[in-house]
């Protein structure tokens, strides 16, 4: 696909998040469903297309380290490094900001930031929308994660109220992204590797 196309799914993707629906788009790991991370109306959508328990939190992908300033209560101070040198996508674990739906938000308050800086679709959609937006693997909760556009289960795909166009052919695989949790004292705990 040229530029022009990913700007036109990109922008038919904002529209869609700017109407408070849910969208089912390649983000830089896997399949995902999103929304304004925002919008507790929208959040609720996700979570039931997902039949996900309301008590487990939604990632939410951020454009740079000010977006992850609006929703983390505190900025852990070597931010700028764990960016600079992390070698695959990685979503940190911090309390959640006032800014956040508050149904996006784990039950000790925590939520999942993560900052897209290698796929251009999910970086540009979040840079666009001036919003964090939800990720969450776009499968009914405990089936497994679609890598690929073409693993997402039909009912997921007719459940979402927008579907990206972009990278639906592609088959290139990636993991879901690496998890680790923001100590009081700016040390990492792994969560999942």
């Amino acid at each position: 696909m040229s530029q022009k196309q990913l700007r036109e799914e990109v922008d038919a993707a904002v529209d869609a998040l700017l109407m408070q629906l849910v969208i089912l788009y390649p983000t830089d790991t896997v399949w995902g469903l999103g929304c304004d991370a925002e919008v507790p109306r929208a959040v609720d959508k996700v979570y039931k297309l997902k039949q996900r328990p309301a008590d487990k939190a939604c990632i939410v992908l951020v454009a740079d380290e000010a977006m992850f300033a609006r929703y983390a209560e505190q900025v852990p101070a070597n931010l700028t490094e764990l960016l600079a040198t992390q070698e695959r996508p990685t979503t940190y674990v911090v309390k959640g900001s006032r800014y956040l739906a508050s149904n996006l938000l784990a039950a000790d308050g925590t939520v999942g930031l993560r900052v897209v800086k290698d796929d251009e679709f999910a970086h540009k959609l979040v840079r666009r929308l001036g919003h964090g937006v939800v990720s969450t693997s776009a499968n009914v909760s405990g089936e497994p994660t679609p890598a690929i556009y073409k693993e997402v289960a039909p009912t997921i795909v007719r459940g979402a109220d927008h579907v990206v166009g972009w990278r639906q052919n592609d088959e290139t695989r990636a993991a879901p992204s690496r998890v680790v949790r923001v100590l009081d004292n700016g040390e990492l705990e792994v969560l999942r590797d």
